[in-house]
């Protein structure tokens, strides 16, 4: 079931809501517990014009996507989170940030777009997996001890690209 949402840049008037989904994930739950520092990354994330938000027909924020246009190497998108109200997962949103994301983050034909995504979060995984991500690293211990990272990485105009 997909839901109609408009994608715009994120000001700061969509902060709270933006903190309040990230700290109800699990990838918020496990980095960004601390409200302060939930808030303070974000802001600084949205003063750069990283953040886009999920809206749907009212206004509601039903998630965000934050990412670099030249996050990796200096060079390459990176996808730095990705997070969805828990009342709207599973209806598409997440694919149509990804979307977005694949969209906007670059203009070259044979873009190379990548993202981390933690061990104790498989449902991202496989999301990332039917979007076409291929794990090319892991990183043990990166973010926090006791959690391996997953490097995942696609590369536009491939033949298996599902988009």
């Amino acid at each position: 079931m997909s839901k109609n949402i408009a994608i715009r840049l994120a000001d700061m008037t969509y902060i709270d809501s933006c903190v309040e989904i990230l700290q109800d994930s699990v990838l918020g739950k496990a980095y960004f517990s601390n409200h302060k520092k939930a808030t303070d990354m974000l802001s600084y994330a949205v003063a750069q014009n990283n953040v886009y938000v999920a809206l749907d027909e009212h206004g509601k924020c039903l998630g965000f996507i934050y990412y670099m246009t030249k996050g990796v190497f200096g060079s390459y998108p990176y996808l730095h989170i990705i997070a969805v109200k828990e009342e709207y997962r599973s209806h598409g949103i997440g694919k149509q940030l990804m979307r977005f994301f694949e969209d906007n983050a670059s203009d070259q034909p044979r873009a190379k777009y990548f993202l981390t995504v933690d061990d104790f979060n498989p449902r991202a995984r496989k999301l990332y997996e039917n979007l076409g991500y291929k794990c090319v690293g892991e990183l043990p211990d990166f973010y926090k001890q006791g959690i391996n990272c997953y490097l995942m990485m696609k590369t536009r105009g491939i033949e298996n690209d599902r988009n």
